[in-house]
């Protein structure tokens, strides 16, 4: 029997939750069984759960339904548990470094009591100092175990379910459970208080509880709110029929509805039902105050009055009067500033046009990307959609003939931004778009995260300075509808690089398709548009920006390079888009294709992709073909971007740290090799996930159609995948 079963829900935490179950696998006191409780099978926190079970057998992943929510979740861990004492650990907090050696101590010395209460930090998500709300309160009870009237002011309720430590014999001899619906931590809390005979405390933080950037589900608007009356009157009458002293049943009711009062004179958070919320809190405080309850002093006390009076309208009134109203005076910049403002103000006025679609990629630099994938299939799918694509001026020359597009900037563009139902983009729209009600954002992404992104970048002052407001990137983000994602691992770390209330569309990216339906014409098309000779291997380096770098340099001596590698060897020169063109240097052998609209393109026409940590490896994958690591400055890269995982440990081919080595996995063939092909289908396996020919057509009829999620095409199985004919210099020479 281990010492402790460490329950873990994690309905849909799963871009934190591996922080969450690593937290407690690396505990020094390693005497334990952890307990994942997984919503379904194949769903991404139990993928998760599942690599961690086959890591380490203490992981023992349960399933509950959605449906029956948090307290469903942590009564399907507590039936399947079997250690001395229950913890729990929300998916998005952590557990540590020695928590758990500190409290198995702290129980031995105080004999293993029924409930042990610890300190927690309260951690925000983003700014400001954390907190720890429980201190004071602890602070005020005994040093050795003892008994509730001891400490009356212990009553559970301030203290959430990751709080405290509760010895497994005494739920069952109880027969505690957590109560359905919401707010199941107090009506939890407050019962095992009232059951526990022998309390004890540690005076120390234990578990990180990090805020969400949302907020908690419960403060959303919305009819659960008069659940929390359902777990208030639970208590209250569980208190009653035990009998507890006069002192803890002022101090629970006390607390009780501080909750209640918080959730009462706030009327937004009941948007229907607040009058009866507030009628039946005062039946319920009649009912339950104590005999000689002291009314609290100061304004607190007046909502005491009120509520006991059952005194709704003056409750109200009170409240009103302690607002108060500001206003922010907008600042603009110059005549052509205000003319701009005042005409896109104007647009917003008109009601949404509902078969106008806006499309923008890389902050208006072209036709490109998933945003140009999406519009190509909106035209054969949705023709009723009409599409406009936003440029920058110098880019205009560049669009396609039959692409309707609008310059950045002029009175077209903020017409069509202000009326459009819909809008994609695979970064973010300008700072001052207003998100209507009605409109769709659609953000396409482009790429797979190897790298920090969003707010995980915060950490890294190279990065950080760059990035500029964190605060205006969440306003950006705040606008997101939906957010495209090519594989499990983009999912969670969107979820934790750009925290939203966005609905993940794990549907592939549109880009990539063209690597399921090219065809060997089109292969040999594009290889003769770049000017690649007949018979050479058309090697495309693609090297990644640096955040410590000021300009593009290549990290590689191509001539150097080409001359060692083979004489049948090309290199097709692709910089990264931040910067306009890469350098050309030996005109036949480097062939710069930096400008060329499309990188899907470019990727068809090589044989082999050398990069250090571009996202384009993911991409690239999807066509099967070689692909090599040149990562010379890994540990800096690591150590000045930031990484979601170790590339070294896990990539998609060899890895070369010196251009000699390099030019050695092209000599020798060892970059086509089977080592380099077992590397590259377990890279796929984890990464090309999605993407499987279809996903411009799931994003048009999910988004633009309307069409219901069971009605989407479903992914292609890996293995059932047929890429784009790979080019015949693909062979490797003898």
């Amino acid at each position: 029997m281990p010492r402790f079963s460490i329950i873990v829900p994690s309905h849909g935490v799963a871009g934190r939750l591996s922080q969450a179950l690593d937290s407690v696998l690396a505990q020094s006191f390693g005497d334990l069984e952890l307990i994942p409780v997984c919503d379904a099978a194949g769903s991404p926190a139990a993928l998760v759960a599942a690599g961690h079970a086959e890591r380490d057998s203490r992981v023992v992943p349960v399933c509950s339904p959605p449906s029956t929510g948090l307290s469903g979740a942590r009564n399907t861990g507590m039936r399947a548990a079997g250690g001395t004492y229950l913890l729990f650990l929300d998916g998005d907090d952590v557990l540590l470094p020695g928590a758990l050696a500190a409290l198995d101590a702290r129980l031995a010395d105080t004999g293993d009591p029924d409930v042990l209460y610890f300190e927690h930090e309260r951690l925000p998500w983003w700014e400001g100092e954390s907190t720890n709300p429980v201190a004071p309160l602890l602070a005020k009870t005994p040093d050795e175990a003892f008994t509730p009237s001891r400490a009356p002011a212990l009553t559970g309720v301030p203290f959430p379910a990751w709080s405290a430590a509760y010895r497994r014999s005494f739920v069952t001899d109880h027969e505690l459970a957590f109560p359905d619906g919401n707010f199941t931590d107090i009506g939890w809390s407050g019962l095992t208080t009232i059951a526990a005979e022998r309390i004890a405390v540690l005076r120390s933080v234990l578990v990180r509880h990090r805020l969400r950037r949302q907020g908690s589900r419960l403060n959303l608007p919305g009819a659960h709110h008069h659940e929390l009356l359902d777990q208030v009157a639970r208590v209250l009458t569980r208190a009653a029929e035990q009998g507890v002293t006069v002192e803890r049943s002022r101090a629970l009711f006390e607390q009780l509805f501080a909750v209640v009062l918080k959730t009462a004179s706030r009327p937004e958070r009941l948007p229907s039902g607040h009058r009866s919320f507030f009628r039946r809190a005062s039946r319920l405080y009649r009912r339950h105050r104590p005999n000689g309850y002291p009314v609290p002093s100061g304004r607190v006390g007046v909502q005491h009055l009120l509520l006991a009076a059952g005194s709704y309208t003056a409750f109200r009134a009170l409240r009103g009067a302690n607002r108060t109203a500001a206003k922010v005076a907008e600042r603009l910049q110059g005549p052509r500033m205000l003319r701009t403002r005042l005409y896109y103000r104007r647009e917003l006025r008109r009601p949404l046009d509902p078969d106008l679609a806006v499309y923008c990629a890389y902050w208006g630099r072209g036709y490109a990307c998933n945003p140009a994938a999406i519009h190509a299939k909106a035209r054969e799918l949705a023709p009723h959609i009409r599409s406009v694509f936003l440029v920058e001026a110098e880019q205009a020359h560049a669009m396609p003939d039959d692409v309707e597009y609008a310059v950045i900037g002029s009175r077209r563009y903020w017409e069509v931004l202000a009326r459009a139902t819909y809008l994609i983009n695979n970064a973010n729209f300008a700072e001052g778009v207003v998100r209507r009600p009605g409109s769709v954002h659609v953000q396409t992404q482009h790429g797979t995260p190897l790298k920090t992104m969003g707010v995980d970048q915060s950490t890294y002052p190279v990065v950080a300075a760059r990035t500029g407001s964190f605060t205006k990137l969440l306003g950006r983000v705040d606008r997101w509808d939906f957010n495209l994602s090519a594989n499990r691992h983009s999912t969670q770390m969107w979820e934790r690089a750009f925290p939203a209330r966005y609905e993940a569309l794990e549907y592939g990216y549109p880009r990539n398709d063209v690597y399921s339906t090219a065809t060997a014409d089109d292969v040999a098309r594009v290889r003769k548009e770049l000017g690649i000779p007949e018979g050479s291997r058309a090697v495309l380096y693609a090297p990644t920006h640096r955040d410590h770098h000021t300009g593009f340099e290549t990290g590689l001596d191509l001539e150097a390079f080409c001359e060692a590698a083979g004489e049948d060897v090309v290199v097709l020169l692709r910089a990264h888009y931040f910067y306009d063109q890469g350098r050309s240097q030996r005109p036949g052998k480097i062939i710069d294709v930096t400008a060329h609209r499309s990188a899907e393109d470019v990727c068809l026409a090589a044989d082999a992709l050398v990069t250090d940590y571009s996202s384009i490896m993911f991409d690239y994958a999807n066509l099967d073909r070689p692909i090599v690591v040149y990562a010379d400055d890994w540990e800096v890269y690591r150590e000045t971007r930031g990484v979601y995982f170790d590339l070294m440990a896990a990539p998609p081919g060899p890895v070369a740290h010196t251009p000699e080595e390099l030019a050695r996995v092209f000599r020798d063939g060892s970059y086509a090799g089977p080592g380099s092909r077992a590397l590259r289908a377990a890279f796929r396996e984890r990464f090309c996930e999605f993407d499987d020919g279809r996903a411009a057509e799931r994003v048009v009829r999910r988004v633009l159609l309307g069409e219901p999620p069971e009605a989407i095409p479903p992914v292609l199985p890996l293995a059932e995948r047929v890429p784009a004919p790979a080019p015949a210099a693909t062979l490797v020479r003898s």
